[in-house]
């Protein structure tokens, strides 16, 4: 049976609201490609979780792999505009100004527990596939590690741990060069909503 959501204990606020972007650090994975951190970025994370794994119309999917269809291990939902919560219309349009590029789309994963993941895979579907470009994570609910490792291969050699408002930045030629992931655990771990913000033509 899932785990409830734990709330932070450093969160009490109900109404969510993101800060400036001014504290946010880069790390340089290799000489063309960055991540962004900002712990914390959006304070009534818990909040926001609520109301987005009640009220967005989650849906499961299938794929083909290999020489059956199995079930994707989470749960998916996409945007445009309007977005689910107003918050996360803030959000998009301060990552837009910081970034100088326009993020308009808005792709919600919903994992539910451990048993919920995502392979190692870039972003490259569409202009990801040519281009240079940034990919927002925001994230609510229970941390859980995103993985980073080269595309051609070897050990995961980035770990950051998101949940709780935290903001995760991917830029650079990280989409075509890098992938990353969100593993499977069998420790008891929460249930972990994350938003990724994109720019048009990127998947």
């Amino acid at each position: 049976m899932p785990l409830p959501l734990q709330a932070s204990l450093f969160d009490g606020q109900d109404d969510p609201e993101v800060a400036p972007l001014t504290g946010i650090r880069r790390v340089p994975l290799s000489a063309t490609a960055w991540i962004d951190l900002l712990p914390g970025w959006l304070s009534g994370a818990d909040s926001l979780f609520t109301h987005l794994s009640e009220s967005v119309q989650w849906r499961s999917e299938t794929r083909r792999m290999y020489d059956g269809v199995v079930t994707v291990p989470r749960l998916l939902a996409f945007f445009t505009t309007p977005l689910p919560h107003p918050i996360l219309t803030t959000a998009r349009t301060a990552l837009s100004e910081h970034y100088d590029t326009e993020f308009t789309t808005a792709g919600l994963c919903y994992y539910r527990d451990g048993r919920d993941s995502v392979a190692w895979h870039g972003d490259r579907l569409g202009r990801g596939a040519t281009d240079d470009t940034h990919v927002a994570i925001l994230s609510v609910g229970a941390s859980r590690p995103l993985l980073l490792r080269p595309r051609d291969g070897g050990s995961p050699t980035s770990r950051h741990p998101q949940g709780h408002g935290d903001l995760l930045v991917m830029g650079g030629d990280c989409q075509r060069a890098w992938d990353h992931s969100i593993p499977k655990t069998t420790k008891p771990v929460g249930p972990r909503i994350s938003i990724q913000f994109r720019p048009a033509g990127v998947r």
